[in-house]
């Protein structure tokens, strides 16, 4: 049996990892979406690797594009089985591979204009909502901390990553003739003890091989203490006294309900000034509604919450915005406001018509809540470039651009180690990292073999390693 990388490979996006068995059975773990990585993105995204008719299945740990957001152009070349992922994460999929096809759509519709007036060939979007329908159509519901068998080779256990609702670790034993089994578990995106929403991360039981994220390998977050004083000072500075906008980058899901939990919290307690607050995605409106109707994935704090004071997504001056007219409305109207859109890293989507329209003033405030890879535009607001680039033109950078790392889902290299302490490092075979940057990978190869994790390997994409 082998394991081989084609994604996410010295890259944090475009998670794609294959498992080969001795039958030849191929099992795809994840298929996404490259991001973020500048001018690279295009081919990185075209070209696979593989030949998706060859591949039997897909396992899909959650629901965020650079990990499920190739599914429809695997379909559209070829492919035709089924993909394997909880309920949660197939609820939020039908939502978000859609409009993934649709924003493709529509940012090449403007890319496109200007390449005609520059006589440029125009550019196809890599699948349309056909194609992603075609995978939401063939995506199977497993058990959230349970097991299910994919056949005679491979069992697939699921626990819960506390990355993002409906995110598990996927641990995978895998039989073998006149041998004993094989256990490999790959972790997705980890997530955090102290998430305010989801629940877990969960320990997994002994593993031969593991296949775990890199994202923040070489740094610890901030405290989570200061997060309703950060917020409160931004709003008081920007929307109080300098009468500006606070434009937020966010993901749609749960970064985005996790920001509104905690205005939600403050508006609750009469410590929220009296602006409008406007969720200005119609991805997030509806994620947000699948998260109130997937609770048995929340903590225990939140559901206490609930039980107290109503829903967590719902405050009297919080307005869900849909339709594109209201959303230039808002651009249209000088009132300080609190707008949070999508994407997170400010690649697509309307938070990129946002930015363009009040990065310019210097009363606005762009607060960055996440990960940002450094070619995206909010990677790039991020370091401090005094211009970008949006839609193709050049903007000076005038509004005061903060970050709070408070939010992340994705645990730093302390609570990873935690999330590891369930493993004794002298059974574990190999630790494979994917999911990051080579020099973060190394720094975090580096953290774990003086924790006894001796054989870290942190492979190439399109490099294999045989499972013994």
């Amino acid at each position: 049996m082998k394991m081989t990388f084609y994604g996410a490979a010295r890259t944090v996006t475009g998670s794609k990892h294959m498992l080969t068995t001795d039958k030849g059975f191929n099992l795809l773990l994840d298929c996404g979406l490259y991001q973020g990585e500048g001018k690279d993105n295009r081919p990185l995204n075209e070209h696979w690797g593989f030949e998706p008719r060859t591949v039997d299945a897909v396992c899909l740990s959650h629901a965020h594009i650079d990990h499920s957001g190739l599914l429809p152009k695997l379909f559209k070349d070829g492919f035709r089985g089924k993909i394997y992922t909880t309920q949660a994460t197939k609820d939020l999929c039908e939502i978000m591979l859609l409009d993934s096809a649709r924003i493709q759509e529509s940012d090449l519709k403007y890319i496109n204009k200007r390449r005609l007036d520059k006589k440029l060939p125009i550019i196809e979007p890599l699948y349309d909502e056909k194609d992603a329908q075609m995978a939401l159509d063939n995506m199977v519901a497993i058990p959230y901390n349970g097991s299910f068998n994919i056949n005679d080779e491979i069992t697939v256990e699921t626990y819960s990553s506390g990355h993002i609702l409906g995110s598990v670790a996927l641990r995978l034993l895998l039989k073998r003739e006149d041998k004993a089994p094989i256990s490999l578990t790959f972790t997705g995106d980890i997530g955090r003890k102290n998430d305010a929403i989801i629940e877990g991360p969960f320990p997994f039981p002994q593993s031969d091989y593991i296949i775990c994220e890199s994202t923040y390998g070489d740094r610890l977050h901030a405290t989570q203490t200061d997060v309703e004083s950060k917020i409160l000072s931004v709003v008081q500075s920007t929307c109080i006294e300098q009468k500006g906008k606070i434009i937020i980058p966010a993901f749609s899901v749960d970064r985005t309900q996790e920001i509104v939990y905690a205005l939600d919290q403050l508006a609750t307690r009469g410590l929220l000034p009296q602006i409008d607050v406007f969720v200005d995605s119609p991805l997030s409106v509806k994620a947000t509604k699948i998260m109130a109707e997937h609770q048995e994935y929340f903590n225990k704090d939140i559901l206490s919450y609930i039980n107290k004071s109503g829903s967590p997504f719902n405050f009297p001056t919080l307005h869900y915005v849909e339709t594109v007219e209201a959303s230039k409305a808002i651009n249209s109207s000088n009132t300080p406001c609190i707008i949070i859109s999508a994407s997170g890293m400010a690649e697509a989507g309307r938070i990129k018509h946002h930015i363009k329209n009040n990065i310019g003033d210097a009363k606005n405030t762009i607060l960055l809540v996440g990960y940002a890879s450094a070619g995206s535009l909010a990677g790039r607001l991020k370091a401090g470039d005094p211009e970008v680039k949006i839609f193709g033109e050049m903007h000076e950078v005038k509004a005061k651009v903060e970050s709070m790392e408070n939010f992340s889902a994705h645990a730093d290299y302390n609570e990873m180690l935690d999330y590891l302490s369930c493993q004794d490092p002298n059974k574990v075979k190999k630790l494979i990292l994917v999911h990051g940057n080579f020099e973060v990978q190394s720094k975090w190869a580096d953290n774990l073999i003086q924790h006894g994790f001796l054989n870290c390997v942190i492979p190439n994409k399109g490099e294999s390693i045989e499972l013994t």
